[in-house]
């Protein structure tokens, strides 16, 4: 039996994308674990269903595709996992998977299943519920919710004056040792995409290597890595802005951090978009578009800020009000080209000995 849960405007940039075969080799190589299953759930009472493949944990996401389902009476059922391993298990099944709907915690994900011809295509009038940019050129996936990476710092061990004006500072020996990072999350993985993008190999390649000589204390993800800044364990971290507002909400001023944004036109304040796609082939296109219409509705944008502090990105939502303003420039990235060469993004990080 299966396991189901029931339940600005941005430039364009372009980067050469690996051959399919090679990209999708290297993809099983390095990211095929089986996800993370929830139990199964009820609701199949002969009416609609939609079954999705969520990359957003249930903690996430699962609340408000439980009021779709009981605002519609459309059951939905979920396989929920890691973005790029659920990426990867849907390349897998091909025609023969159950999915209609991959909800993905990042663009790389998403460009990766795009590059294989496995997205369908939404609606031009849920495309334009989301602001510009934050959609694919080719119209197979639209973001619902955006992260911003940031460099949480803990407030007894850093004196905000000493803080890098960019990124790219971070190579500095004066924070040898001092430096967190999560190098098999999928979001630092985007960001490593975003800055070849912007930057080119060979300074991303400078970039990861002067990072890996400063010794920095690997975690498996921005939680882990959050956690251990408010801890006083590490005394920086790069990671994606909403797991500190998270924690402080949790422990108030026993989380000793806070959040050090980066310029907007450094790539280290890169916006990283969730987004969901319809899949290739998907038996009830209709019921899945509704739920991506859903998700871009007020009332889940609304819960996608003020219960996860993240920005919210259909058009005319509000953020909420803990959340600093956003320069949607900050998020100057085409994201259709950070899942096109993941395999290669993986290798660069792992030859600079940056491997969890």
């Amino acid at each position: 039996m299966d396991n189901f849960s029931g339940t600005g405007t941005l430039r364009r940039m372009s980067v050469r994308r690996a051959p399919r075969r090679v990209r999708r080799l290297a993809a099983l190589a390095l990211l095929a674990v089986a996800p993370t299953l929830a139990a199964c759930g009820g609701g199949d009472d002969g009416g609609e269903s939609v079954t999705v493949y969520s990359g957003r944990s249930e903690d996430l996401i699962g609340p408000i595709l439980d009021r779709f389902a009981e605002e519609t009476g459309t059951s939905v059922r979920v396989r929920y996992g890691d973005s790029a391993e659920l990426a990867v298990l849907l390349a897998e099944e091909g025609d023969r998977t159950e999915a209609d709907l991959f909800i993905s915690q990042s663009p790389g994900a998403l460009g990766y299943l795009d590059g294989e011809g496995l997205l369908g295509t939404l609606p031009q009038d849920v495309l334009d519920l989301a602001v510009d940019g934050a959609t694919a050129s080719d119209g197979t996936w639209v973001g619902l919710s955006g992260r911003q990476r940031v460099l949480v710092y803990n407030t007894d061990a850093v004196d905000p004056a000493e803080l890098p004006d960019s990124v790219l500072d971070l190579t500095d020996p004066v924070w040898s040792g001092r430096i967190g990072v999560a190098p098999s999350n999928g979001s630092f993985q985007d960001f490593v995409s975003a800055m070849r993008v912007e930057l080119g190999d060979e300074a991303t390649m400078a970039w990861l290597e002067g990072l890996a000589a400063n010794d920095p204390v690997i975690y498996a993800n921005n939680n882990a890595i959050t956690q251990a800044v408010g801890r006083g364990e590490v005394e920086v971290g790069l990671v994606n802005h909403y797991y500190n507002f998270r924690l402080k909400e949790e422990l108030g001023d026993d989380q000793r951090a806070e959040n050090h944004v980066f310029p907007s036109d450094d790539v280290g304040s890169l916006l990283i978009v969730s987004g969901a796609s319809l899949v290739e082939g998907a038996d009830t296109v209709d019921a899945a578009t509704e739920l991506v219409r859903f998700l871009l509705a007020a009332e889940a944008q609304a819960y996608f800020t003020d219960e996860t502090f993240e920005y919210p990105l259909a058009v005319g939502a509000t953020p909420n009000a803990a959340l600093p303003a956003l320069d949607f420039r900050s998020a100057d990235i085409d994201y259709d080209v950070l899942g096109g060469d993941l395999a290669s993004t993986l290798a660069m990080i792992r030859e600079a000995g940056l491997e969890g």
